[in-house]
């Protein structure tokens, strides 16, 4: 109960506190700085602690059309079948692949069991919406563009998603990873306008190995390049041990076996070929989902822990990227990030083990494939 109940409560506590301080002798940036973490953290387990909550004390809702409700029923047991059908064909993927289980010494389990990498999910994000492709099917397709707290609830939802296929249990996994199946299989369409090598009118799909492959391809670049940022440093022989582990995602979402790099320098050698092929070009539309993620209306009520996501994201990516989203890079934001990353990593090595950890990396080992 400390975890998940009492923890929320101290943390905004300490937030306050640190805040009614700052706006007294007039510091409010420096001690920002401290507060970000806790505020981030505090949000984090609000989410946590809510999820285990008893959901039958809600009231009734407002009484619907009979017709309204078949309609609802149908469409509810016709996602139920396709999200069974979805697990059926993962567990047989797995079972082909011939998945076995990591245990608590595994790279993967070391690296993303860390609340704080999730500061790294926004240059990832960033670098998938440099393909025009990947742009357009999150435009024509999301909710990128809606308010902080619908922000709020899409982060909780991929972090639940991610502690399902890294931490959860078997089915836990086969259902997170049924479940994005599922929703990709809606997201199909046409490209708006040229964008680089990319013609008017190129069709893009959820479910493209190239595209899903972009996209690993930026988790496995950019979460470890956090965890060195604001954790401690891997050995080499540690990066490649996560290209490897993470290769599970080729029978999870249905990628083709091999597509997915064993090693760093596979990973190294993707990207660059990436970057260089003109297929990464920032677009229109990547450019409004960029400021609708880092800027989103009333970011500044959450100031605390946009401002070091911002700087995190827009300071790691690489320059050309950085350019074509239109982000100006100075000197003083280079300082503002240094200050930052020496407070996150402070607040790491101080905070105590249940608010930098993920409950759920306590768990069973999860699922990995042999390599």
């Amino acid at each position: 109960m400390v975890e998940t109940g009492l923890g929320p409560g101290i943390v905004f506590t300490a937030v306050a506190v640190l805040y009614a301080t700052a706006l007294a002798r007039g510091r409010l940036d420096l001690i920002a700085v401290i507060a970000g973490p806790l505020f981030v953290v505090g949000l984090l387990f609000l989410w946590s602690w809510r999820q285990t909550g008893d959901v039958s004390t809600a009231g009734p809702g407002r009484p619907r059309g009979a017709s309204l409700v078949a309609c609802e029923n149908a469409e509810m047991s016709s996602a139920s079948t396709a999200l069974d059908r979805h697990r059926a064909a993962v567990r047989a993927r797995l079972s082909t692949a011939g998945a076995v289980r990591l245990d608590p010494c595994a790279v993967t389990w070391k690296v993303n069991r860390e609340v704080i990498v999730i500061a790294g999910w926004g240059r990832a994000i960033l670098l998938q919406l440099a393909h025009p492709l990947v742009a357009a099917g999150v435009a024509d397709h999301s909710s990128f563009r809606g308010s902080l707290m619908t922000s709020f609830k899409r982060l909780a939802s991929t972090v639940g998603a991610m502690l399902s296929l890294t931490f959860g249990t078997d089915e836990e996994a086969i259902s997170a990873a049924a479940g994005i199946n599922h929703i990709h299989d809606r997201v199909a369409g046409r490209l708006r306008e040229r964008a680089g090598a990319l013609e008017a009118g190129e069709r893009y799909s959820a479910h493209d190995p190239g595209l899903v492959r972009w996209v690993h391809a930026t988790l496995l670049e950019s979460i470890p390049l956090t965890y060195e940022l604001l954790v401690g440093r891997l050995t080499p022989e540690e990066r490649d041990r996560y290209c490897a582990e993470a290769a599970i995602m080729e029978p999870l979402l249905d990628i083709p076996d091999g597509l997915l790099p064993r090693d760093s320098a596979q990973l190294d050698a993707y990207v660059r070929e990436m970057l260089a092929s003109g297929h990464i070009v920032v677009s229109g539309a990547s450019r409004a989902l960029a400021r609708a993620i880092l800027f989103p209306p009333r970011w500044w009520l959450m100031w605390p822990a946009f401002r070091p996501l911002q700087l995190i994201t827009i300071g790691l990516l690489p320059p050309a990227i950085r350019e074509g989203y239109g982000f100006r890079w100075s000197a003083r934001d280079a300082r503002a990030l240094a200050r930052w990353t020496a407070a996150l990593r402070l607040f790491h090595r101080v905070a105590p083990r249940f608010l930098r950890e993920w409950p759920a990396a306590r768990r069973p080992t999860p699922l990995s494939s042999k390599s």
